[in-house]
């Protein structure tokens, strides 16, 4: 029954350094732009010089 109490503690802990790094790419701005970096593959093609 102990490992138990352990196992929820250690998921708990895991769940809130999840947040926590979830909660700090947000406010870093890391989703700022979400929709520029699917595009910009198809921007980026350079024309060969022949």
């Amino acid at each position: 029954m102990n490992i138990l109490y352990f196992l929820v503690g250690c998921s708990l802990l895991m769940a809130l350094v999840f947040l926590g790094a979830f909660i700090w790419s947000l406010k870093s701005g890391q989703h700022d732009d979400v929709v520029t970096p699917a595009m910009r593959m198809l921007f980026d093609d350079e024309e060969e010089g022949s």
